[in-house]
């Protein structure tokens, strides 16, 4: 009898929380919980670290001095606004994003073309996975097997070269040649990633748009104009932003290459930044430069949303 008395009691109990439970998912409270875990994350890992560092930039701090951190206002802006070094590593960071990108979007898109434009082409599939191979190695060991491949004496580089012209260049300790000689690693590493970002913005192209264009008979130019490209912009430019500011922020590779030389010319705003941080531990100096660099990589998102939603207009304004 006790028992059969417990049974029911517990079947009332499990029936008063499932209801609160149903009526809790209902509310309008259970979506904000869902987000809980991310913000604290988010919150952890990246507003805290990113107020930590706005705040150091204000402070002269470094480390091997053994001195407590010294309020200097704006005096580390201003001493790396003063600093030729950096507007020099700065300007050579600008051409590098302009040319690795540059390549890249112009490689991808024709590249993202023909394979898109054979569908039945044979092999295709095992062409496509191959050619992704590149972007999803790690940086340092692109940076290593590279230096090999440039070796001046047992590079394979060196040794095709030799055969074909019987010259044998130093590509990464030859200042006329190391920056060319990175630029082309980066594009034979990130060139996949456009060809992947054209092929999805290809993909989005209604068929039907496609089909009526070619029963028209559309010149490729216009059906390029009025067709593909108002589908396809949103998913281009943004991989376009998403490499840009991939590229303004690349030190890795570069270092494991050349490490900035031959002298300074390969030297981007990353390194110099990563030098001053943990080589000379000026925690203040570059939490300032830090700082700034967000700033253009926040500009470069502002102008590419810029141009994304004057395409925009535009096209609404031709319909």
């Amino acid at each position: 009898m006790a028992l059969e008395k417990r049974v029911p009691n517990t079947k009332r109990s499990l029936g008063g929380r499932g209801m609160i439970m149903r009526g809790y998912e209902r509310s309008s409270f259970f979506p904000a919980t869902l987000l809980v875990p991310v913000l604290v994350f988010f919150l952890v890992w990246n507003i805290i670290p990113l107020l930590w560092m706005v705040g150091l930039s204000f402070y002269r701090y470094i480390i091997t001095m053994g001195m407590q951190p010294r309020f200097f206002a704006l005096g580390n802006y201003f001493d790396i606004l003063n600093d030729r070094q950096v507007w020099t590593d700065l300007g050579r960071t600008f051409i590098w994003v302009f040319a690795t990108v540059g390549i890249e979007t112009l490689l991808g898109i024709v590249l993202g073309f023909v394979f898109w434009g054979n569908a039945e082409l044979p092999g295709r599939r095992i062409a496509l996975t191959m050619l992704f191979a590149p972007m999803v190695l790690a940086p340092a060991s692109v940076g290593t097997f590279f230096r090999l491949i440039y070796d001046p004496t047992f590079g394979v580089a060196n040794y095709l070269l030799n055969l074909i012209t019987g010259v044998k260049i130093d590509f990464l300790g030859d200042q006329a040649w190391a920056f060319p000689a990175v630029i082309g690693v980066d594009v034979w590493m990130w060139t996949p990633f456009m060809i992947l970002i054209t092929l999805a913005a290809l993909g989005s192209v209604p068929k039907a748009e496609l089909e009526a264009a070619e029963v028209d008979r559309l010149p490729l130019i216009k059906r390029l104009w009025y067709v593909i490209w108002p589908h396809s912009r949103f998913i281009l430019i943004l991989g376009i932003l998403l490499r840009t500011i991939d590229s303004f922020k690349t030190m890795d590779l570069v270092y494991l290459l050349t490490k900035g030389g031959p002298g300074d010319k390969t030297e981007l705003i990353a390194i110099d930044l990563w030098r001053k941080a943990w080589e000379a531990f000026n925690m203040g100096w570059s939490s300032a430069l830090a700082v700034i660099l967000l700033l253009i990589a926040i500009s470069f998102t502002s102008i590419y949303l810029y141009i994304l939603n004057l395409s925009i207009r535009r096209g609404e304004a031709r319909v």
